[in-house]
C-alpha cells in the first residue's frame, strides 16, 4: 500500500489518477487532496475516499469545506496547503498535478521531507530543473515521471546510464495543424486549436499542443530527468500517438514504450514503481492500429521547437522565462487578445529581451518568471 498526496485532484490528470487510485483499492490509498477552485468536486472526492487532509486556494471556500466534512479530514488552503499535504509525515510519494508555477514550493518542501515525487507539472523542472534534481540526489529519494512522453524514456532506460544513450527521441501527435499551411495559421480560432486529435487535456496544454510548445517544454524536462543535454533530446512527429517515445542507444539499437494513449498507464507506473501491477484499462491492438508513421517537425511552421532548444542550451534564467511569456501569451489567446501565430513571436521577443541570469538562485528564477509575464 503506498500513501498518495495528489495535489491537482480536480484536473485531468488528477481524475485519472483518481481512476487509478480506485483500480487499486489494495494498492493505493489517496492521503491528501488539493484542488485550485473546484470545491464541489473536491468534496466529493473527499467524501468518496476520506483522505488525512485537504486543501484548496481560496481560504473562503476552505472554511466552507471545514464545516460540511467535519474533523475527520483537515482543511488546509493557499501555497501554505499544498506544502502542508506535500510534507504530511505517512505520505510516501507526492504527485503534482498542478497547471503553472504553484506546484514548485510543494515539489521542493517534498523533497526535502524525504518524500517520493511524481511530476506532471511541466513548469517544475522547466523552471527549475537544476535545483530540484540537485535537492532530489541530496535527500536521496526519486523524481518520476508523469508525462507519458518521460515515462515511456524511463520504462525503456530502466535506469542505464546516459553515457549509453546516443538521442532521447520525444513523439509528438503534430497537434491539430500538424498538415495546416503557415499563411492559414493567423485565422486559426481557439476552438480549432482546442480540438486535439489524440488526448483529452485541460485548455492550456491542448493549446501547447497545437503550438508544439508542449513538445519544447517537454526537452527541457528530459534533460534534466535523465541527466543529458538538449543536443541529445529530439522529437520525432507521430501522428497515432502509440509510440509514446524512444531511446536510442550508441550502438544505434533504440527501444520504445507503445499503447493505445490512456494517462491512466503512465500515472499507475509512476505510482506502483518498480512495480507492474495488472490492469486491463488499457487495450493496445496492433493489427486494427495498423500504419505507424513518423515525420520530421516543422520548426518554420512550429517555432516552439526551435525557441525551447535555445532557452533549455543557455539555461540559466531562460527556460522560466520561456515558460512564463508562454503561459501568459496562452491565457491571451484564449481570451481573444492576440491571434494564435502571435504565442510564438511574443515568447521569442520576450526571451530576447531576457538578460540571463546564468546560475539562478529560486528567488532570481522567480523574479524571472514574474518579470517575463509582465511583458505582454
Amino acid at each position: 500500500m503506498k500513501n498518495v498526496v495528489l495535489l491537482g485532484s480536480t484536473g485531468s490528470i488528477g481524475t485519472s489518477t483518481i481512476k487509478v487510485a480506485e483500480d487499486l483499492p489494495d494498492r493505493i490509498r489517496l492521503l491528501g487532496l488539493a484542488a485550485g477552485n473546484n470545491h464541489e468536486l473536491l468534496l466529493e472526492q473527499a467524501r468518496r475516499h476520506q483522505p488525512e487532509a485537504i486543501s484548496i486556494s481560496d481560504p473562503d471556500k476552505a472554511a466552507e469545506l471545514r464545516k460540511l466534512l467535519g474533523s475527520r479530514t483537515e482543511v488546509f488552503s493557499g501555497t501554505e496547503g499544498l506544502v502542508r499535504l506535500a510534507t504530511l509525515p505517512e505520505a510516501d510519494i507526492v504527485l503534482i498535478a498542478i497547471v503553472g508555477t504553484a506546484g514548485l514550493q510543494p515539489a521542493l518542501a517534498a523533497i526535502r521531507a524525504g518524500k517520493d515525487i511524481a511530476i506532471a507539472s511541466k513548469e517544475i523542472l522547466v523552471m527549475a530543473g537544476q535545483i530540484v534534481m540537485a535537492e532530489a540526489r541530496r535527500c536521496g529519494v526519486r523524481v518520476l515521471a508523469v508525462d507519458s512522453e518521460h515515462s515511456a524514456i524511463f520504462q525503456c532506460l530502466q535506469e542505464r546510464p546516459a553515457s549509453s544513450v546516443r538521442r532521447l527521441w520525444l513523439t509528438a501527435s503534430g497537434g491539430p495543424f500538424r498538415t495546416t499551411p503557415k499563411e492559414a495559421f493567423a485565422g486559426i480560432t481557439v476552438e480549432q486549436a482546442l480540438r486535439h486529435p489524440s488526448w483529452v487535456m485541460g485548455r492550456k496544454i491542448t493549446i501547447d499542443s497545437a503550438t508544439l510548445f508542449n513538445k519544447g517544454l517537454e526537452m527541457i524536462e528530459a534533460r534534466w530527468l535523465f541527466d543529458i543535454e538538449m543536443e541529445r533530446v529530439a522529437v520525432v512527429i507521430h501522428p497515432q500517438s502509440i509510440v509514446h517515445s524512444l531511446v536510442e542507444f550508441v550502438d544505434g539499437s533504440m527501444l520504445a514504450q507503445l499503447s493505445t494513449p490512456d494517462m491512466c498507464l503512465p500515472i499507475q507506473y509512476a505510482l506502483t514503481y518498480p512495480e507492474r501491477v495488472p490492469s486491463d484499462r488499457v487495450q493496445t491492438n496492433l493489427t486494427r492500429l495498423g500504419t505507424l508513421t513518423f515525420e520530421e517537425p516543422d520548426t518554420e511552421r512550429f517555432p516552439a521547437l526551435t525557441l525551447s532548444r535555445r532557452a533549455g542550451e543557455i539555461g540559466g534564467t531562460l527556460p522560466a522565462v520561456l515558460n512564463a511569456a508562454n503561459e501568459t501569451a496562452v491565457q491571451a489567446f484564449l481570451a481573444g487578445a492576440i491571434g494564435f501565430s502571435e504565442i510564438s513571436s511574443f515568447v521569442d521577443r520576450t526571451m530576447k529581451a531576457h538578460e540571463v541570469i546564468a546560475d539562478p538562485t529560486l528567488d532570481q528564477i522567480l523574479e524571472a518568471d514574474a518579470w517575463a509575464r509582465r511583458q505582454l
